[in-house]
């Protein structure tokens, strides 16, 4: 029995995990020339913001727009440091080592973007820290191996600052290895633009859901642990495009997802109604 590392060339790690269509992407403010000059300057970027602003969207413009290799992991609880860096496999009576989504990113070149950040292990996300410093190197213990990070390598997290807590949060050593941007749900005229987009409806309906959007967001803390997030907003207006009736749609879309409360249901009801009262077909 032999043992060798997955033969995969770099020009098939560039072709799998290019982003193959432009990603709809409306600029708040100058975000994109910070991403580039952190890549240029190969510091790492935090990205923070509440669920379903557009962080992920983001990454993915700026990936296709800078033609660079995009690796997303979504991370959890079980996340492990060997699901980011690797692993050795037996296939075909040899013991092959494959390269995991980190050290993909590390030794080809590209964007690994660890998602939602704060809900992997403490012990799994120091293995980044040799990578989000002046060293910008991998070490993987199994191979013996030491991988110096290709030119075009950045690391990029994203977390949800309102799920925060004691065991859920960053550790200072980690965070201070980063440059941050702080993202946040856009107006309502700049969201009525997205969900024409998105979704296909008209501006005037897509500027009351805006409209209802931030509304709904105000009860966050009184009773509504998150706010409505444009991508619940999309989904509604589809709904619509779709010909569902828009109070129907804003009910399964955004009512019925935020909250089992009933008085809460209840108060987003009303605010729908302000909106859509009396709409039984699409705006």
């Amino acid at each position: 029995m032999t043992s060798r590392k997955d033969m995969s060339t770099p020009a098939d790690i560039v072709t799998q995990f290019r982003v193959q269509h432009e990603p709809h992407y409306v600029e708040i403010g100058d975000e994109r020339e910070l991403f580039r000059a952190a890549f240029k300057q190969q510091i790492p970027l935090l990205m923070k913001g509440p669920t379903g602003c557009g962080k992920t969207r983001f990454v993915e413009r700026m990936a296709y727009d800078m033609r660079l290799p995009l690796i997303t992991v979504s991370c959890h609880e079980d996340l492990s440091a060997a699901d980011l860096v690797g692993r050795f496999l037996f296939k075909d009576n040899e013991t092959i080592w494959e390269d995991g989504p980190l050290t993909l990113a590390v030794r080809h070149g590209g964007i690994c973007y660890l998602d939602e950040i704060v809900e992997a292990r403490n012990d799994t996300t120091v293995i980044i820290h040799s990578l989000t410093d002046h060293r910008r190197i991998l070490y993987i213990d199994k191979t013996q191996e030491v991988i110096r990070a290709h030119p075009d390598f950045m690391m990029a997290l994203s977390y949800n600052p309102g799920y925060q807590s004691i065991t859920k949060d960053l550790k200072e050593s980690t965070k201070q290895r980063f440059v941050a941007l702080t993202f946040g749900y856009p107006a309502a005229e700049v969201e009525a633009h997205i969900l024409v987009e998105e979704s296909g409806i008209d501006h005037g309906t897509a500027l009351r859901l805006g409209q209802l959007g931030s509304k709904i967001r105000n009860l966050k803390g009184f009773g509504l642990s998150e706010g409505v997030s444009t991508r619940l907003l999309v989904y509604a207006g589809k709904l619509i495009a779709s010909g569902l009736p828009a109070r129907q749609a804003c009910a399964v879309a955004i009512a019925d997802v935020l909250t089992d409360d009933g008085e809460i249901a209840s108060s987003i009801s009303d605010i729908i109604d302000l909106y859509f009262a009396g709409d039984e077909a699409p705006a």
